[in-house]
């Protein structure tokens, strides 16, 4: 139970722990290729993190080893083995410095306006996906893969930098392209466009090569290859002026799903929220996850979410700890996702130092920070997905498209949208008040499903662009039957009269918008705000770009009084509750967010008895307070299903060869070496015996326990070890 002054939301959460007895015999075989992480290491004891895959990064050997040697130490250990490697860039020294062909490659990176190549290290470019490149990956990587018996392939971050597109192998790619000679993109918004569009456009292609010669290659050899793209958020390539396929490659036939690429690193991005711009992580993070469901859910592609415990950038263990709590709590409000890779390089976790906060004192991962970590890791290898929704108001969708990265580098006639401050106008006055906004992508409008069960849609093309006139056809057959649309802009930027479709051939409407309208039947005021009945939906225009709602104290007053009328007058949706927490339940477990810049500055409190999951002692409460800016990740001790029998429910290591037997209940614990494992064991009674033993048989005696009767919970605590450490209770 929840409370919140007089708020009462009883929705769902999203996780069940690694070892939850009743879940695994609810989910047969959920285990299999739930959970992942990534890593450029064999195996070693340090980074054994338990997870179904060992995703080997890199088909390059080592000094030490060869590549299979690497693929086999992980599988000795028995994990299935994937395999990962960069699209847009990667340690192919071969092809770039010249022994895989004869000839140096170096020039087909990606090139500044200054004629400067984009590194992303020593001898390693961005690229221009040319053929000579695709016909690499596919001969020298892929093939090579797939000969040491992997059949799961992670084409990573097909990235073109907007900032890039100057250099020869470009411009060859646009006279190939466009039949006309390169033009440069700082010199018009329709070069911009063109260009943007062009590197979208290639590494569409050179997926779909390299993606069909996997799958026919492995059906040559009796394998059924399957190929994935681990990939940022269409949210966060447009914020980092970066051009990707996303969408477009979920119809593709080879592409089997995606890993949102979602982390610290990218959710930090500062936005613009009222008039103010700065770090907002967790509302940052939730947009990001939304944006990936949005783009995989109505083709059915699989879908894994990342976190990352720290990022790239050199922080302290404390700045980590708290951004990975909001970046994990973000994801995790997405039930409808139950697979994910639980971090990147663990090698880079647990055996690099970091600075300790307010010194320059460098440690390794601290272990408090560690258990607590494998608690939240171990407990996503059994959740399921659930039917159930985040409390609040679910039918409200912001449209975006793939053109978000087409128009945001160089600026033009003074258009300027800081921080993809149109984007976040739009979403982040409605979030912040407790809506979980939803994303749409456009180009999945085809697709019955995807807006099926949106009320209110809020559209702009002030940071993108339609791709073709039948996006307005299903939007404007949407509100005949019922959907409410608020179009928010101005229609006065310079990417506005680019050469395409609505200005082209039969066409020649001065704005996009012009096009969708005129399928409205309707006629809004170029200045002024309106409201028009269209078939049993309705049509509001708010004559504003929506950065003005945000980049503006109390800009967005007037948009969320709109928002306010479409869905509770004409979606006839109730009431719009705006509130300052979002909050779902899932079987025994509760997750929680509380916003500050919110309705008001009240906690949430969760009552008990409840295990703090984001407390490494696992102490069990009798009320969780979650107050503004925090989040809260708990197992709700009341809501256990089957209460006759043993069970993990909270640890910070992996559980294997459960038995219960005769009031005789054993377990196998496996976890990193050098961390330390605490647990929560259900119990029906007080144990009369409990004995830790490890993988020799040997007694472990140097354990922390103790027995909370209210609960009838057994904390148990020791070191980890990745061989396995026995626990017999008798009770």
């Amino acid at each position: 139970m929840i409370k919140k002054t007089t708020l009462l939301f009883t929705c769902c959460t999203v996780v069940a722990l690694a070892g939850y007895a009743q879940s695994a015999k609810k989910t047969p075989g959920a285990a299999k290729e739930k959970t992942a992480f990534q890593t450029g290491s064999s195996w070693r004891p340090e980074i054994d993190v338990r997870s179904d895959i060992a995703i080997v990064y890199g088909a390059n050997d080592h000094d030490d080893m060869t590549f299979e040697q690497r693929v086999k130490s992980w599988r000795d250990r028995g994990y299935q083995t994937d395999f990962m490697t960069g699209i847009a860039w990667g340690q192919y020294p071969d092809y770039f410095l010249g022994k895989w062909d004869g000839k140096n490659h170096l020039g087909i990176g990606q090139v500044n306006m200054k004629g400067d190549t984009i590194w992303h290290g020593r001898n390693i470019p961005y690229v221009v996906p040319v053929q000579s490149f695709i016909d690499y990956m596919k001969t020298a990587v892929i093939k090579k893969v797939i000969d040491a018996g992997i059949t799961s392939i992670y084409l990573e971050e097909p990235e073109f930098w907007a900032r890039g597109g100057y250099g020869e192998a470009f411009k060859e790619e646009w006279q190939k392209f466009y039949g006309f000679e390169w033009r440069a993109q700082h010199l018009s918004p329709e070069n911009t466009y063109l260009s943007n569009k062009l590197k979208y456009q290639l590494f569409y292609n050179a997926i779909k090569e390299v993606s069909n010669y996997a799958k026919e290659y492995g059906q040559s050899k009796g394998l059924k290859v399957r190929v994935y793209i681990p990939t940022h958020s269409l949210v966060n390539y447009s914020s980092w002026h970066i051009v990707s396929p996303e969408a477009s490659l979920a119809s593709l036939p080879g592409i089997d799903g995606y890993i949102a690429q979602v982390w610290t690193g990218t959710s930090r991005e500062p936005v613009f929220y009222e008039g103010t711009a700065k770090e907002r992580v967790f509302e940052n993070a939730f947009l990001e996850y939304g944006s990936m469901v949005s783009m995989t859910a109505p083709t059915n592609r699989k879908l894994f979410f990342l976190t990352d415990p720290i990022e790239d950038r050199a922080r302290d263990w404390a700045d980590y700890k708290r951004n990975y709590q909001a970046t994990f709590i973000a994801k995790l409000l997405y039930p409808t996702v139950a697979d994910y890779e639980v971090m990147p390089w663990p090698e880079r976790i647990y055996t690099h130092t970091y600075k300790m906060p307010n010194t320059n004192e460098r440690v390794l991962i601290p272990k408090y920070y560690s258990t607590q970590m494998q608690v939240m890791v171990n407990s996503l290898n059994n959740i399921p997905v659930s039917v159930n929704k985040v409390s609040g108001v679910n039918g409200i969708g912001v449209l975006m498209s793939n053109s978000l990265m087409f128009q945001n580098f160089p600026s033009h006639n003074g258009y300027d949208d800081p921080y993809f401050a149109n984007f976040y106008g739009q979403a982040m006055p409605l979030l912040k008040r407790g809506v979980p906004v939803q994303t749409v992508h456009m180009e999945n409008l085809q697709y019955p499903n995807t807006l099926k069960d949106i009320k209110v849609l809020v559209v702009s093309y002030s940071n993108m662009k339609p791709h073709a006139a039948e996006v307005h056809q299903h939007i404007a057959d949407w509100v005949r039957k019922g959907g409410v649309l608020i179009y928010c802009g101005r229609d006065n930027d310079p990417f506005q009269t680019v050469m395409e479709w609505w200005d082209t051939k039969d066409n020649s409407f001065k704005a996009p918008s012009e096009h969708l309208f005129k399928l409205l039947n309707i006629e809004p005021s170029l200045t002024d705000d309106g409201s028009f009945k269209v078939g049993k939906g309705m049509v509001h225009v708010i004559r504003k770009n929506p950065k003005e709602f945000v980049m503006q104290k109390n800009g967005g007053a007037g948009y969320l009084e709109t928002v306010k009328q479409a869905y509770e007058k004409e979606a006839k949706g109730g009431e719009l509750q705006l509130k300052n927490s979002l909050y779902l339940e899932r079987g025994a477990y509760d997750i929680a967010a509380v916003m500050d810049e919110s309705v008001d500055a009240e906690p949430l409190t969760i009552y008990g008895p409840v295990i703090d999951l984001f407390d490494p002692q696992l102490p069990v409460l009798t009320e969780k307070v979650v107050k503004p800016g925090e989040q809260a990740y708990l197992y709700n001790v009341s809501r256990i299903e089957n209460k006759k029998i043993p069970q993990v429910v909270a640890t910070a290591a992996r559980i294997y060869k459960e038995e219960n037997k005769d009031n005789n209940y054993t377990f196998i614990a496996k976890s990193p070496i050098k961390t330390l494992n605490a647990m929560r064991i259900y119990m029906p009674s007080i144990p009369l015996t409990v004995k830790v033993t490890d993988s020799k048989g040997k007694p472990v005696t140097d354990i922390n326990s103790s027995w909370d009767a209210a609960s009838k919970t057994y904390f148990l605590g020791f070191d980890n070890n990745p061989d396995g450490v026995k626990v017999s209770m008798i009770w």
